[in-house]
């Protein structure tokens, strides 16, 4: 019997028709993030490049994580590439409230809804809470991937004036007395981009406007365990005027790894309750065997003793870049001096456009993060982010180099 293959059919072009419908209105108005744009132009290994809020490769536990994987992997195979509950493993969530309550905030594990990333409960709480139309304010300059999902719903977002240690109580409770917000989400610990950190006293005022006058909290911290001096400073969630009001928002992204893509928020019930269903119809749970894996990482592992060390690292990084900015920048330049996280924010002087300038920065192999898409408002043109932990300190007393030599050629 002889046995014939199938004859490919040929697929002929589409006829000619009516045109499609178009995208969404929030597609065509939100633009890109110009930090992915500017890594995707820098990719080339020559350049330095301290534009992205990369961490440092080098220093991630691979061994532990590949333990941790290979343990789950071999002892529960069946549960760990399965279907999981939306709320997050229960192993999980009990390793995470007992790190949040040893820091300083009661937590139970059913106070917590694991999501992909940070990120996504951040998108979760946008669709529980928001309608288009809705107020949000904003810290100034504010965390440009927030603005980016704040855009998306479809809200108005304001900025909350303030100084170098964040927004301005009375200034908050100003715009929320005139404007009736829903929310006011901000980055208190090494914020993203200027690396400022809000003062105790200042966050129990903020913590105090928002129970006065009806106001949701969400508290992102992804970045707080990364302290190299300093004393920690309490959560706004963990202020009594506040528990009822706050959302907080973990990652393991920048303490473990970020491809785990593994966040969580703590919030109250029904509000976590709403992100949950909202986390059904984005992606009915965050994968089983990531979680599994870092629940036994934790378990078999002393991440805080990790974090430690990668925070000394990020601190001999830190300095390194302050050590080279006064050759680096022109003279008028300032910047300051965070105490913890992966980001500097400097500002050069008047006259100076730092986007206008990038292109031909890009041309000595260095780069950064112009500060204007970080402003909810009136930008400061001046500014810029430089992120100091992706590169040792010989690449950065380099990349600073070339950022000088750049600079003074423009």
């Amino acid at each position: 019997m002889t046995v014939t293959e199938p004859v490919p059919v040929p697929v002929s072009a589409p006829a000619a028709g009516a045109p499609l419908p178009a995208l969404a209105a929030r597609a065509r108005s939100i633009g890109g993030s110009p930090v992915r744009d500017i890594l995707a132009v820098t990719a080339r290994p020559e350049v330095i490049n301290f534009a992205g809020g990369l961490p440092a490769p080098e220093l991630f536990d691979a061994d532990g994580v590949a333990a941790a994987y290979q343990a789950v992997l071999t002892t529960a195979p069946g549960r760990a590439l399965q279907y999981s509950t939306t709320e997050g493993e229960p192993a999980l969530r009990a390793a995470l409230a007992d790190r949040t309550t040893a820091r300083g905030l009661p937590t139970a594990p059913d106070d917590l809804l694991v999501t992909t990333g940070s990120q996504q409960a951040l998108s979760l709480l946008t669709t529980a809470l928001l309608e288009p139309g809705d107020t949000v304010l904003v810290e100034d300059p504010c965390y440009l991937a927030a603005l980016q999902v704040f855009g998306f719903a479809g809200a108005r977002v304001l900025p909350v004036p303030g100084d170098a240690h964040g927004p301005d109580p009375e200034a908050l409770e100003d715009l929320v007395a005139r404007e009736r917000p829903k929310l006011l989400y901000t980055v208190p610990t090494f914020q993203n981009p200027t690396g400022r950190t809000m003062p105790a006293e200042r966050r129990a005022a903020v913590a105090e406007v928002a129970a006065r006058r009806g106001l949701w909290i969400i508290e992102d911290d992804p970045y707080g365990e990364l302290r190299f001096e300093g004393e920690r400073v309490p959560w706004i969630a963990a202020h009594e005027a506040a528990r009822d009001r706050t959302v907080l928002l973990g990652s393991f992204s920048k303490v473990m790894a970020p491809g785990l893509r593994l966040g969580w928020l703590r919030a109250p019930e029904h509000l976590r309750r709403a992100c949950a269903v909202a986390k059904q119809a984005a992606d009915l749970h965050t994968p089983t065997v990531n979680q599994l894996a870092a629940a036994r990482y934790l378990a078999d592992r002393d991440l805080d003793a990790h974090v430690r060390r990668v925070a000394a690292a990020y601190g001999q990084r830190r300095d390194a870049m302050l050590a080279g900015l006064a050759d680096a920048l022109p003279e008028g330049s300032e910047w300051n001096r965070p105490e913890g996280g992966m980001f500097l924010w400097a500002r050069l002087p008047e006259g100076y456009d730092t986007a206008a300038l990038l292109p031909g920065v890009v041309r000595h192999d260095v780069a950064y993060v112009p500060g204007a898409p970080f402003y909810a408002g009136e930008p400061d043109r001046a500014t810029l982010r430089l992120c100091f932990v992706t590169q040792t300190p010989e690449e950065i007393a380099e990349g600073l180099r070339r950022l000088g030599a750049a600079l003074r050629s423009r």
